[in-house]
């Protein structure tokens, strides 16, 4: 009962990944990235934790004098192996379980490196790799949250809600309508470094895919295919794919000297439960890492031709803010850079619409009736930034 009682305490304080925030500093994709798959790989660690708690991780069983828990601790801490000619045999007639069969023989050693012997080394370091995984989705998100300092909040002043005094309202935005002009064309280094952290999320998911093939010896690249070719078929007439990532028994050889002297071999039969475990978290994480690149790259492709058009950033104010006039827009674009683009847009995601419209409308009739203030060489076109 208390282990459970830990557990939903655990569990409850994943919720606040999933909290709506009032400010919105990023976009939604991104925070796919530090609050989703934060709480889906923070989850599972967790749940395998309380599962190694709760019941050994671990079960052999050898014949002989040896004990049973000096017997699964030197199996747990030194690693199982599987034959590798032995998941194609016919189960239940010539081998008990696909991996396991005689290993005697060929100078063949089980926890030493040999082309029949696949050994297993990751389960000791499941719960530890899931917890690195976490960190590393959550390192943009740290970052950005360090450069962009607070901005979008000091920016806001409480106008996203639009309920204050019409004199404290206009003082606000004539604060804000201080800053935009004056500080006009100078945000670029800003908002590339938000670009750079999307950029960051993409590099994290593909080197991710690419380490935990690394981990599962080569295997989990090609493992949510394997899968999905497994489901189509004749399952009767194919060995399940994620039994060779994920075993459910392996072997295990243990020596020990006997009573005359000599070295002693047993051999032992290993069942790995937590591996029903790992296996749902890491066919989830293949689809769900699979999604998050197609979608980040999808993004990236959206930031450069943000970058380079300028069309581009008019037509996306225009179809997410239409109380803005286009010839507002037009000419915000047309003296602005990208950088000012994107505060903008953020801007606009947490104002009041009403409260924003007016900003937009004031600062490109400034822009439109002052444009001698603006930095040399503005054209009368839409330019890149």
């Amino acid at each position: 009962m208390p282990l459970m009682m830990k557990m939903v305490d655990v569990f409850g304080s994943l919720r606040s990944l999933f909290k709506v925030q009032r400010i919105s500093e990023d976009t939604m994709i991104f925070r796919l990235h530090y609050r989703a798959t934060v709480a889906l790989l923070l989850g599972g660690c967790v749940t395998l934790a309380c599962k190694s708690i709760s019941g050994s991780p671990i079960h052999c069983e050898a014949s002989g004098s040896v004990d049973k828990i000096v017997l699964e601790t030197f199996c747990w801490l030194h690693t199982t192996y599987s034959m590798v000619h032995a998941f194609n045999k016919s189960l239940g007639q010539a081998v008990p379980y696909p991996g396991v069969s005689n290993s005697k023989g060929d100078g063949m050693h089980g926890h030493a490196s040999h082309p029949l012997v696949k050994q297993h080394k990751y389960y000791q370091w499941v719960i530890f790799f899931l917890l690195l995984q976490a960190i590393l989705f959550y390192t943009p998100r740290w970052l950005w949250k360090g450069w962009e300092g607070g901005k979008i909040h000091a920016l806001m002043m409480d106008l996203d809600i639009g309920l204050c005094s019409e004199v404290e309202k206009k003082q606000k935005k004539k604060m804000l309508l201080d800053y935009l002009w004056e500080n006009l064309r100078f945000h670029n280094w800003w908002a590339y470094r938000y670009y750079l952290c999307e950029l960051l999320a993409l590099l994290n998911v593909v080197g991710q895919m690419f380490l935990m093939n690394r981990f599962f010896d080569g295997a989990f690249l090609t493992f949510g295919i394997d899968v999905l070719r497994f489901l189509e078929s004749d399952q009767e007439d194919r060995i399940d794919p994620m039994i060779y990532v994920f075993p459910r028994m392996t072997k295990c050889t243990f020596y020990k000297y006997g009573v005359s002297g000599e070295v002693e071999r047993h051999d032992a039969v290993c069942i790995l439960p937590l591996n029903v475990v790992n296996e749902k978290i890491y066919v989830f994480l293949w689809f769900w890492f699979l999604f998050l690149g197609m979608l980040s790259f999808v993004t990236i492709l959206y930031r450069i031709v943000i970058i380079f058009s300028p069309r581009t950033r008019v037509y996306l104010l225009r179809l997410r803010f239409r109380l803005v006039r286009r010839e507002a827009v037009e000419t915000i674009v047309r003296r602005s850079k990208v950088g000012d683009w994107f505060l903008l847009y953020m801007l606009g995601e947490n104002l009041d619409t009403v409260i924003y419209r007016d900003v937009m409308h004031e600062l490109a009739n400034k822009l439109a009736s002052r444009h001698h203030h603006s930095v040399p060489g503005i054209k009368g076109e839409l330019q890149e930034a």
